[in-house]
């Protein structure tokens, strides 16, 4: 459906206004869906996020500094997050041996298994409500990064 249904919005000022709207409108809905697919295994899309960074630099600890580095919606409370994932038992938390002050952070099997299990839900998800084709895809994701300068 096009954004102009959507939103019920019969004209934009330009092909810019338009492209900015879609894009948040499509951000929200992709959101939304993503919520839905979570809600089940008790996570928020940000602590999705933060499982898999820690995924990504298994074996190696991450602090969270790096993690907020590396977090798609970089708003987020970092530290705040890896306390909610520690509290479920998906991510621990130890001192690191190099400096004392800082603190090591690493995925737990608890929190591989989990993503395990997302990973095949988060193929359903995107394979499914996206109706683009593989070659659609990449091209969407390279305007998208040339937008982003």
């Amino acid at each position: 459906m096009k954004i102009e249904e959507e939103i019920r919005q019969k004209k934009f000022q330009n092909s810019y206004q338009r492209v900015a709207v879609n894009l948040m409108f499509t951000s929200g809905w992709l959101a939304v869906h993503m919520t839905r697919q979570l809600r089940p295994y008790g996570i928020t899309q940000q602590q999705y996020n933060v499982l898999r960074i820690l995924r990504g630099q298994n074996p190696e600890p991450a602090s969270v500094g790096l993690i907020q580095e590396r977090m798609i919606d970089r708003s987020s409370n970092a530290s705040r997050l890896v306390d909610k994932l520690h509290d479920k038992g998906l991510a621990v938390r130890k001192t690191c041996k190099k400096d004392r002050r800082q603190v090591d952070i690493h995925i737990t099997q608890k929190g591989l298994d989990l993503l395990a299990e997302l990973d095949n839900l988060q193929n359903m998800m995107v394979n499914n409500p996206i109706n683009l084709t593989e070659a659609e895809a990449d091209q969407l994701s390279e305007l998208l990064d040339k937008l982003r300068g």
